[in-house]
């Protein structure tokens, strides 16, 4: 049994479909090669534990693969809230560019503390414009906040950080254990992850793909948020297929609650920086003793060793820290940062999230032993950057109506059209049978115990 360690290669899966992202970076590639490795696992899961008698074919659509790792749901007769805070950019410094991400409030008091203006764009923008960009992008961290100043390759890959993300693996594999696999009898070809218990601890936006991904070929996904919580404009795209419940771990009788979900769970996907769930009382030994056969898979943002490994970040902000940004100017001939066309890191990692779980369920089927994943944002990155471009024909740009599944979703927020699946395993295909719901809608408990 071999520790997945790799995106594939084009020429061990096949593929559908035409057309790639415009981008001085390998964007379709690395759609094509994320979603194969979920295939590959999948295909290898379902010859260990006897669902198929071969290891099946991996086929991915390539435009619909691509479309993926942009956004999935379009509402129907109704609009989505926006996706981003006013405040949330690309402001220049004194010496170049800095991006704030405001989109949770605390974030958003953070960096507005650190500038001492108003939170309005303009007064933000003249505040912005007298900080040199590395002070202000420390000192907004320092406050509790999440910013990136922009960087170049060559800035990063000779920073400390980036240098230490340059040498960690794409997948890195921790704390090997004997997992015993509990019996899924309802688990079939057609839906071979059915009866398998999801517990998600994740949120925007590698984790929920993984989590989604899970879902999409028969697993029991169950998110579990703080109340109250929210993401405009993101849950609809992410909360498909999964029941979505809130649990305050500060309130005993939830964190019985929780540890008691935590016991059943066969699969824990969580997206807390090193130490984090150390402080909430769950420690490594902690849930351990709590689900010694779960499958525990998990990313942050910045990488699990350096100066940066517990910052906090978003797929945005590691784009202007690794260079891509700065890398894209020149692409299209901008003299401002120029990201990715979609949030590729996010779906990607999550992609490979999905693609780790299953390789260490496959591990625990057949040797009874298995070890927890880490992913990170920023390894990705290097990733990315290292991945050649090769594909041609027509540029991507929005999907069209035959991009979309023929069914009306509806959604917690209204009906909504969902893209075809890209993905396909043998005849095996994803398919949800939950609707995008609201946080905090569901009971947090297992359908069946």
């Amino acid at each position: 049994m071999t520790p997945l360690q790799d995106l594939p290669p084009p020429e061990s899966y096949q593929t559908t479909g035409t057309g790639h992202y415009d981008s001085a970076f390998a964007v379709s590639e690395l759609a094509n090669a994320s979603f194969a490795a979920v295939g590959q696992q999948l295909a290898l899961l379902m010859n260990a534990t006897g669902l198929s008698g071969d290891v099946l074919p991996v086929t991915v659509d390539q435009r619909l693969a691509s479309l993926w790792f942009g956004y999935s749901f379009a509402a129907q007769g109704w609009e989505l809230p926006s996706l981003w805070d006013p405040i949330a950019g690309n402001y220049q410094t004194r010496d170049g560019w800095i991006r704030l991400h405001t989109n949770l409030p605390h974030h958003r008091a953070a960096a507005l503390g650190v500038l001492g203006c108003a939170g309005e764009a303009g007064a933000v923008k003249q505040a912005v414009a007298t900080w040199d960009g590395e002070k202000l992008e420390t000192e907004i961290v320092a406050a509790g906040g999440v910013a990136a100043y922009m960087r170049s390759r060559a800035q990063w890959l000779a920073h400390p950080q980036g240098q230490a993300v340059a040498q960690e693996p794409l997948v890195t594999w921790v704390a090997p254990r004997p997992v015993s696999l509990r019996h899924r009898p309802e688990a079939s070809a057609v839906r071979p992850l059915s009866g398998l218990r999801v517990l998600d601890l994740t949120r925007v936006l590698a984790g929920p793909i993984a989590t989604r991904t899970l879902a999409g070929f028969g697993a029991e996904v169950l998110r579990i948020d703080p109340p109250g919580w929210d993401e405009p404009g993101v849950i609809q795209d992410i909360a498909l297929g999964k029941r979505m419940a809130s649990l305050d771990l500060r309130d005993q009788t939830d964190r019985q609650c929780f540890e008691d979900l935590l016991t059943q769970a066969d699969v824990l996907v969580h997206g807390y920086r090193p130490g984090a769930l150390d402080s909430l009382g769950y420690d490594l030994a902690t849930r351990d003793r709590l689900a010694p056969n779960r499958i525990e898979v998990t990313l942050d943002a910045y990488g699990w060793t350096g100066p940066w490994a517990k910052r906090r970040g978003f797929d945005s902000l590691v784009q202007m820290s690794a260079g891509i940004a700065d890398a894209g100017a020149p692409w299209t001939q901008a003299d401002k940062p120029t990201p990715l066309p979609v949030q590729a890191l996010d779906h990607a990692t999550g992609y490979m999230m999905a693609a780790a779980v299953l390789n260490a369920l496959t591990s625990a089927a057949m040797t009874q032993r298995a070890a927890s994943a880490r992913l990170s944002l920023a390894r990705m990155a290097e990733q990315l950057a290292q991945t050649p471009l090769y594909l041609a024909g027509p540029r991507i740009g929005m999907p069209a109506a035959a991009d979309y599944a023929d069914q009306i979703e509806e959604s917690a927020w209204g009906p909504a059209l969902r893209l075809k699946p890209a993905l396909q395993v043998g005849m095996t295909e994803m398919r949800w049978g939950i609707p995008a719901r609201a946080c905090g809608t569901a009971t947090a408990c297992w359908s069946q115990t």
